[in-house]
This record gives structure tokens, C-alpha cells and sequence, in this order.
């Protein structure tokens, strides 16, 4: 039987990702005795890996294909195929910023000013490069965590450090003096396993289903009932994908109609609907949108 090692992110990314495989058709089990989860798929076999990791493991052919960030991958330099960007919009693993930060009261307001300068960060690869592209001389050591730290206590001129908002490093007393990367979470795959016929169409599918999942957070679907004097009235204010799918009650001069909206407009629209002759309303939930 053909086989794919797919690599499931070991962290933060966890979680979310074991979430977003449920809603796309797979259950994966996790054991805290075992680095090797269950998966409810006999083609599957699933490795739980740091992110920072991954992308080594999916080049040297470890695994066929994993999820980590955009950051580690460039990080490492890994010659790996990015399958899809996969960005999450309710959970955890959503896109993040690697920042220049400093003391809200250094003199240090530009990125030239880090000349002969020393910065911590966890992204010591990407941060030599981003410096040497600009012929900046710098001197970057790895953190071991508590980066934070390291500038407010003034171990560190500056610190490259992950954040969503800035949000928490401005209750710090940090600043942010530059964006250096954008990051989400990737699937990616091993070269050669992605030439393999079998293997690229077992990633494809896991690619399309993944991001059905993703397609759907945040969006519901919506049913009701209508009559013919009605229907025009109540399709006006209708948002939609593309259009509201409509048919016939049988024997009747009413209709039923069909849509999947954003869950952010469902509020307000309800009311509306049932104000231009809608009955029988019904909110349902969705778990892919291919």
C-alpha cells in the first residue's frame, strides 16, 4: 500500500492544525507517549515535529510533506515545493510579523543605526542574511527564549522578535523599528516525493480540503422560505458567494432559498430577512468550502 509521511507541526501550531485536519475530513489522535499520532487514513502516516524543524526533515525525504511556518523555512534555506499558503483565520496559527525591536528610549531609530550593534533573535539565519543584504554590520546571537529580556534589561541593542499586534511588546516599553518578514503556515513537500505520481496527488488532495476548511471559517450557511411575492424583495438584500440557489416548495407559489454568507453579517441580516417575508430560517455551520 502506498504511503505518505506527513509531518504535523509539535508547539503552537498543534493544536490548530489538528483542528483544521478534523474539519477537513481527517482525525488525527495524540498521544503524549508517542511522537507518531493515529490517523483515521491508512495512506496517512503522521510524525509530530517542531516547525522549526520540519522543512529539514521534508527536504532530506524524513517526510514527504509537512505544515511549519514560512519563517523556519527560510531560516533553515530548505529546498523544499511550497504546496499552499495556508493562513488561519480564527485560531492561533494565524500570520505573524518578525520585527527589529528595541528599548522605547534607545537613540535607535533606523535599521543603519544597528551598525556594530548585537540583536538576539531565534531567527538567527534569516536576521545574518536581512543585515548582510544591506550591508549592515551586525552581530546576532541565538535566544534561548525570553527575548524580551534580553533588550529591557540591556543584555541586547535590539531584539528580532515574532509578534501578531505589537501589542505586547508596547506594555514592555519595546518599539518596533522595522518589518523584516510576513509569516503563515505552509505545506510543503520533498522534491522528489512531489515528482512521484501517487504521492502529488495524495498532497493535492490534503492541499484542496485544507483550504476548504480554511475557505470556510468564519462563513455559515443559510436556509429559508419565501413566497413568489416576496422572493425579488428578499434576494435584493441577499449577500452571496456567487448567487443564492433557489427552487421550487412543491405544489406551492413559495420558494426555498439557499446561501452561504459571512457569519459577521448574520446578525444584522436575520432581522431583515424575516422583515421582507422569510420563515423558517435556519443557520447552519460550515466545515469546508471547495
Amino acid at each position: 500500500m502506498n504511503v505518505l509521511k506527513l509531518g504535523i507541526p509539535k508547539g503552537s501550531l498543534e493544536n490548530a492544525t489538528i483542528e483544521l485536519f478534523r474539519k477537513s475530513g481527517w482525525r488525527i489522535s495524540v498521544s503524549s507517549r508517542s511522537y507518531f499520532p493515529m490517523v483515521d487514513d491508512d495512506e496517512l502516516r503522521c510524525t509530530l515535529v517542531r516547525a522549526q524543524e520540519m522543512s529539514r526533515f521534508v527536504e532530506m525525504g524524513t517526510l514527504d510533506a509537512g505544515l511549519t511556518g514560512k519563517d523556519w523555512v527560510l531560516e533553515n534555506g530548505s529546498d523544499v515545493v511550497v504546496v499552499q499558503d495556508l493562513v488561519y483565520s480564527k485560531t492561533s496559527a494565524t500570520s505573524a510579523r518578525w520585527v527589529l525591536v528595541v528599548a522605547e528610549d534607545s537613540a535607535i531609530r533606523e535599521i543603519k543605526d544597528l551598525e556594530g550593534k548585537k540583536i538576539f533573535t531565534e531567527l538567527v539565519n534569516f536576521t545574518r542574511r536581512y543585515f548582510a543584504d544591506r550591508r549592515i554590520h551586525v552581530d546576532v546571537e541565538f535566544s534561548w527564549g525570553a527575548t524580551e529580556g534580553k533588550v529591557i534589561e540591556g543584555l541586547a541593542d535590539a531584539i528580532v522578535e515574532v509578534t501578531e499586534t505589537g501589542s505586547t511588546l508596547r506594555a514592555n516599553g519595546l518599539r518596533i523599528v522595522e518589518e523584516l518578514l510576513v509569516t503563515n503556515t505552509q505545506l510543503i513537500a520533498n522534491r522528489e516525493a512531489h515528482r512521484d505520481p501517487w504521492k502529488r496527488e495524495k498532497i493535492g488532495q490534503i492541499s484542496l480540503l485544507l483550504q476548504g476548511a480554511l475557505r470556510a471559517e468564519g462563513m455559515v450557511g443559510l436556509k429559508m422560505n419565501v413566497s413568489a411575492n416576496d422572493l425579488k424583495g428578499l434576494i435584493e438584500i441577499l449577500p452571496s458567494i456567487t448567487a443564492p440557489t433557489i427552487s421550487n416548495l412543491f405544489e406551492t407559489d413559495w420558494f426555498a432559498v439557499e446561501v452561504m454568507i459571512s457569519e459577521k453579517v448574520v446578525r444584522e441580516l436575520i432581522p431583515q430577512l424575516q422583515k421582507r417575508g422569510a420563515v423558517g430560517i435556519i443557520e447552519y455551520p460550515l466545515n469546508k468550502v471547495i
